[in-house]
């Protein structure tokens, strides 16, 4: 048993086992705070705003957005007043990247008839337009589709310390 436990603090003890540690390549100020994490993200919702620039001036207008939204709901609907709910579904996978993104189905159903107009869809992304036209100027940027998160997200069931 001893010689198992002094080749086990040789090998402690030995060099090549020793945690390296990259040499720092900032200068850090005494008593200054780290630079906080920040994610950037970018909603599904924004993403899809964010493709329907027509005219590639770096911006998305209202007029850009609805035309968009009606070549992209046509890809589904095809003559169709209306789609249902899987074929909403699909729309969102194609559009937002994937099916289970907001907005929901549900969301979007104004009327609640399990049936999805063009005109539903554009005011539902009118209430995303308003809200990422920071400065209100009638068009969204692409610096106001970003979302600038400042803390980490937690997992599921973790605790924060």
């Amino acid at each position: 048993m001893r010689p198992i436990l002094a080749f086990a603090a040789a090998l402690l003890a030995c060099p090549a086992t020793a945690q390296q540690v990259p040499p720092s390549t900032a200068t850090a100020t005494p008593g200054a705070r780290p630079q906080p994490f920040a994610t950037i993200v970018f909603e599904p919702a924004a993403m899809m705003i964010a493709t329907c620039d027509a005219n590639a001036d770096a911006s998305v207008t209202r007029a850009e957005l609805h035309a968009c939204l009606a070549r992209s709901f046509g890809t589904v609907a095809g003559a169709k007043p209306d789609i249902g709910y899987i074929d909403y579904s699909d729309w969102a996978k194609t559009w937002l990247g994937d099916a289970n993104v907001v907005p929901s189905p549900y969301s979007v159903d104004a009327d609640n008839d399990d049936r999805i107009t063009l005109a539903e869809l554009m005011t539902e992304f009118d209430r995303f337009f308003d809200r990422f036209d920071t400065d209100k100027s009638g068009a969204v940027t692409r610096a106001e589709l970003l979302t600038l998160r400042t803390a980490p997200a937690t997992a599921p069931g973790k605790k924060k310390r």
